[in-house]
């Protein structure tokens, strides 16, 4: 998978574990170059999607100091990890993201440590670290062993990316429709806001008014019309240390038969 989010389900399971590997600090094993030029999250060869360098992929072979994975591309790659690694494994989630589990039921508390060894060939996984997609290696920050049914989870999301979820950075704001530069496909998306969407951000209702150019945000919604239309616009603000920049093209007024129908 690309991806949470994270932001997301998706991008809440790699911010998980990159939050555990943060004072994790193994170098890339020797002669393995850092792969500069891609993406943060990168998920069998595709596009960034999130903090952190990594992909994702099913283990095929365990050794002492590597693994070796599978993307949903095809491709394979060697994950190698050292003594610094954090190996750990994201419990299974007893209900569908985001929504209540059942009266009394115990929640996840986080990803759990692991033993190198624990980690199983047919393991779905998340290699977090540099990524050299011409040597096919991964200098592994943490490894996150997925539950399958959360895999599941996360490639229908990855699925749905553009069809009833988006997340990015505002690039512009023109009347009301925003757009956004997405990392979840290295792609520009726009957004059209009606007098139905709700924008938030910090849990305070905010309007299209406060939105800037800059701000990262994760839109919920569905296409219609050829058009994305929000439900629900979650503003995470800027990046630290980005620049304030001017907020919008246009007023964030349009003309009636702007609105989406």
């Amino acid at each position: 998978m690309k991806a949470g989010i994270f932001f997301t389900a998706v991008f809440v399971l790699a911010l998980g574990a990159a939050a555990c590997a943060q004072d994790a600090t193994p170098a890339p094993p020797a002669g393995q170059a850092p792969d500069r030029g891609q993406g943060n999250w990168r998920r069998g060869g595709g596009p960034a999607m999130g903090p952190g360098r990594g992909l994702e992929g099913t283990v095929t072979a365990v050794a002492a100091d590597h693994y070796t994975i599978k993307t949903d591309a095809g491709d394979l790659y060697t994950v190698n990890f050292s003594v610094n690694t954090r190996i750990m494994k994201q419990p299974a989630e007893r209900h569908a993201p985001g929504q209540p589990g059942p009266a009394g039921a115990s929640q996840p508390s986080g990803p759990q440590p692991l033993q190198a060894t624990d980690i199983k060939v047919g393991d779905p996984v998340i290699a977090l670290g540099q990524v050299d997609s011409a040597a096919k290696t991964v200098g592994a920050l943490a490894v996150l062993l997925i539950d399958p049914e959360r895999a599941k989870q996360l490639r229908e999301m990855q699925a749905n990316f553009g069809k009833t979820w988006l997340q990015g950075k505002v690039t512009a704001v023109n009347g009301v429709s925003v757009t956004l530069s997405s990392s979840v496909d290295n792609a520009t998306h726009i957004f059209v806001a009606n007098d139905g969407t709700a924008f938030r951000k910090h849990r305070e209702p905010i309007t299209l008014a406060d939105v800037q150019v800059g701000d990262m945000m994760r839109v919920e919604g569905a296409l219609k019309d050829g058009s994305f239309v929000a439900t629900t616009v979650i503003v995470m603000g800027m990046p630290p240390g980005s620049a304030p920049s001017v907020p919008r093209d246009t007023p964030p007024t349009a003309p009636a038969d702007a609105q989406p129908k």
